[in-house]
């Protein structure tokens, strides 16, 4: 029987769009509670990516004054780059005002936010690195 998850480097890697509409529904079927969490570069704007943080995470990113999150598919508080030396240092927090999302201006602390490395086996700076060419294609932008 074929999986309906796709393999992690195809999703990670390839050029064939995969999105998940349904990632918000896993999150809430799977009794999460979270708020999305938009990660900016402060210096540039650039977004980095967006994450979860529940109460615990969120309350540790003000402590630490480093970017803590959740993580949905793990299901646990992970603080990010604490094993890569990817950090994140914390510039200040903003709320939307639906406070249903968090904005968290940050400073890298070491060359890339990112968990997937380019094909020179360096961190990549943010995780939006590919560009949506048609509704099923994907390339690499600069």
């Amino acid at each position: 029987m074929l999986s309906s998850m796709p393999d992690a480097n195809d999703l990670e890697e390839g050029t064939t769009q995969q999105l998940d509409f349904d990632k918000v529904g896993k999150i809430g079927r799977n009794g999460h509670q979270v708020l999305p969490v938009v990660l900016q570069e402060a210096d540039s704007g650039e977004v980095l990516f967006v994450g979860y943080a529940n109460d615990e995470a969120f309350r540790m990113t003000l402590e630490l004054g480093s970017a803590v999150l959740y993580s949905t598919s793990r299901d646990e508080v992970w603080h990010k780059g604490a094993t890569s030396g990817d950090t994140l240092s914390l510039v200040d927090v903003r709320v939307n005002c639906e406070q249903n999302s968090l904005l968290y201006r940050v400073r890298r602390d070491g060359g890339g936010s990112c968990h997937t490395l380019d094909e020179n086996s360096a961190t990549r700076s943010g995780c939006y690195y590919r560009i949506v060419t048609s509704p099923n294609e994907l390339t690499f932008g600069d």
